[in-house]
């Protein structure tokens, strides 16, 4: 039997499902656990051997997560839901729409992207899973930081920096090393972009080097509900590089969705 993952549950109103980035874990999302829990239910799951879920007995998929992430929603009595996915978590996301289907009335990908890896990045994931179990998650945390965050972040708020590397180390290597090998091993998605029927945000930080604004604004124009926003002076972790203009923009999104 699946060991259900740990998930933190607060506010009430509309259900909005928070899946985490790379190699973060839910407790990315506290600024948006503070800041909406007063309008709606906010739903962020610890991916398996991220935060206080315990890792993995087996090497998942991004499917394996997808079926965890529903049984959470399913015990928790979720019948409508808008789901945001930032990174990693947009990967996940993507595997969420056929499962969800009709409970699925909005959708946010965030500094994400529908296409695979290409074979050389997959093997660059598959090398550093490796050295992840060799080293430990600290390994992971050395190659992705100077990635997450917008150019001048680390020089002027250090304390972010710092931030993001104590939420990386609260992860399992395991986990980490799995998630590696789920992500290298990922479907393109791209051909589901046209099937989403809900209203769709795609939100990229103005310097997020990993996915830039353009792929943002190329998943809004193939889907036919959807639209892009850009948040100056953010890299790839908007939610917490602009917390307030994140907040701002998921809010207004949340009126475009059904009731």
């Amino acid at each position: 039997m699946t060991t259900p993952l740990y998930t933190r549950d607060v506010g009430a109103g509309q259900a909005i499902l928070m899946l985490h980035a790379f190699p973060l874990n839910s407790r990315m999302w506290e600024p948006q656990l503070d800041a909406l829990a007063a309008s709606a239910r906010l739903l962020a799951p610890d991916l398996p051997g991220f935060g206080l879920s315990p890792a993995p007995t087996t090497a998942p998929s991004l499917d394996d997560y997808a079926r965890q992430v529903i049984a959470v929603l399913d015990t928790l009595a979720v019948s409508r839901v808008v789901v945001v996915g930032l990174s990693m978590g947009g990967y996940l996301a993507f595997r969420l729409l056929t499962e969800l289907g009709p409970r699925l009335v909005g959708l946010v990908l965030a500094d994400t992207r529908a296409t695979p890896d290409t074979e050389a990045g997959a093997a660059a994931r598959h090398r550093l899973a490796a050295e992840v179990e060799a080293g430990g998650v600290d390994v992971a945390a050395n190659e992705f930081l100077p990635k997450l965050l917008g150019v001048r972040t680390p020089r002027l708020r250090p304390e972010l920096l710092d931030r993001v590397r104590g939420i990386i180390r609260e992860n399992k290597a395991a986990g980490v090393a799995a998630a590696l090998r789920a992500m290298a091993a990922r479907p393109d998605s791209t051909p589901l972009l046209a099937r989403v029927g809900c209203p769709v945000l795609c939100i990229a930080g103005e310097e997020d080097l990993l996915t830039p604004p353009d792929v943002a604004r190329d998943m809004a124009r193939q889907t036919p509900r959807g639209r892009a926003i850009v948040i100056p002076g953010a890299g790839h972790l908007t939610n917490l590089e602009a917390p307030d203009a994140f907040n701002r923009a998921v809010t207004a999104f949340l009126h475009e969705c059904p009731a």
